[in-house]
């Protein structure tokens, strides 16, 4: 119950932070609407097809596709929402004792996408109006934590409704979808030991794209990474060393220490260490002396990557430092976000880039300006630019920032923008990356 928890620096801000929404129960759902034991679903409030008749789905992901849960260890949950021909989207879940359709543990809210709610001794997590995502085509995954019951109180279900609303403001046009899953607690003694998913486990930390690099961001999902949640602070910094263990939790990539920035339960966010090697690594998850079996990834020189704010849109700035985006990116308020104008220079922010001159020691925070020694590209909206500076800057730890100069002729809306490097080149989907051009 794992995240793909994105996180970006200063001054960038955010992870998952996005627009509007659903009309009506824009800020959230009414509480008992999840179609659990007694419960409607928000076919009360919307309406468009039959429950569950429309093309989408609504589906809930748990760590490792895991069937089990430990009695009191949190862990991060998704739901996912699809429809190919909506624009909003919604959701409410709740986490019952399958035996009586009581309250079953503790839920918990993980970003601004989300809030928690209660009726009836029951908690509801629902959407928050951030989290709609007006305009978002295709679908939406929400997270949440949640943390079992402390003791065996046998299976739990969590029961979902979702709303793929089509942004006219109305209720109708809307599509509900329904789902349930199950857990069981775990046998004793089998599931304290951490696990990496064995499939796409191990990633890059931007893209969340097979292929890792040295000295870069990888993130790693799985079950039982920690038994704590949270991120490196200044007292986890040795000599300014960034720090190989957090609470007893530590990685390693083909034996060597891995940098630890954030744990949870379902999610690792590291820097791997130097490496001369290429081909497959083998990573492992250690925690408080139990270590996880090998999941390999590819180790290659380069995987560049632009960190995004929601997965779509790059972490972008002015050159004020002030946020780019299209309005509304971030919240209801219109100037929070603005867009690129052609012929303007935005910073950019990435991983897996590479060698820099000067050369930045392995596990330590950047002390000067070390630019990349490597000749790459960066497009936008398919048209070349200049790129006024590109390297690591000070003082964060491997964050390759990008000056680069938005192309005259570039036409407004949503651009992609795609770098390479050294043979490899950066996501370039329907889905990301993108900034917005606005004359």
């Amino acid at each position: 119950m794992s995240s793909n928890r994105f996180f970006v620096f200063s001054p960038v801000i955010g992870c998952h932070v996005i627009p509007m929404v659903l009309f009506g129960n824009s800020t959230g759902a009414d509480p008992r609407l999840t179609g659990a034991p007694g419960e409607n679903t928000c076919t009360s409030c919307h309406n468009g097809t039959a429950l569950n008749g429309g093309p989408g789905s609504v589906r809930i992901l748990l760590p490792s596709s895991a069937t089990n849960y430990t009695p009191g260890v949190t862990q991060r949950v998704q739901v996912q929402v699809s429809d190919p021909f909506q624009r909003r989207w919604g959701f409410e879940l709740s986490a019952r004792l399958s035996s009586n359709a009581a309250q079953a543990g503790t839920l918990a809210s993980v970003d601004g996408n989300t809030r928690v709610q209660a009726a009836g001794g029951v908690q509801y997590v629902t959407h928050s109006l951030a989290g709609t995502r007006n305009g978002t085509t295709g679908g939406v995954t929400f997270e949440l934590d949640c943390t079992p019951p402390a003791t065996d109180m046998g299976p739990v279900t969590l029961y979902v409704a979702a709303n793929a609303a089509n942004g006219n403001n109305q209720d109708s046009g809307d599509r509900i979808y329904t789902t349930t899953a199950s857990v069981t607690p775990a046998a004793a003694g089998t599931s304290d030991k951490p696990a990496i998913t064995s499939s796409r486990g191990v990633v890059n930390g931007a893209s969340f794209e097979a292929g890792i690099a040295p000295d870069s961001w990888i993130t790693i999902a799985g079950t039982n990474l920690a038994k704590t949640t949270r991120e490196w602070t200044a007292s986890d910094f040795t000599d300014g060393k960034l720090p190989t263990s957090l609470d007893g939790v530590s990685v390693t990539v083909n034996g060597k220490p891995a940098y630890i920035r954030y744990i949870s339960s379902g999610q690792i966010n590291a820097l791997a260490p130097a490496d001369d090697s290429r081909g497959n690594a083998e990573v492992r998850v250690t925690v408080d002396g139990q270590t996880s079996e090998p999941v390999t990834a590819p180790l290659q020189t380069f995987s560049p990557a632009f960190f995004t704010f929601d997965g779509k849109y790059l972490s972008a700035t002015h050159a004020d430092n002030t946020l780019l985006g299209r309005p509304g990116l971030f919240s209801a308020t219109p100037t929070a976000t603005t867009p690129a104008r052609p012929g303007e220079t935005v910073i950019l922010y990435g991983t897996g880039f590479g060698p820099t001159s000067p050369a930045i020691p392995s596990g330590a925070s950047t002390d000067r300006l070390a630019q990349i020694t490597t000749s790459f590209t960066i497009t936008i909206g398919g048209l070349p630019t200049n790129v006024s500076f590109a390297g690591l800057v000070p003082p964060y730890a491997q964050l390759y920032q990008f000056n680069v100069e938005v192309p005259a002729g570039i036409g407004d809306g949503d651009q992609p923008v795609v770098a390479r490097i050294g043979g490899v080149t950066s996501v370039n989907t329907a889905q990301c990356c993108f900034i917005t051009v606005q004359r």
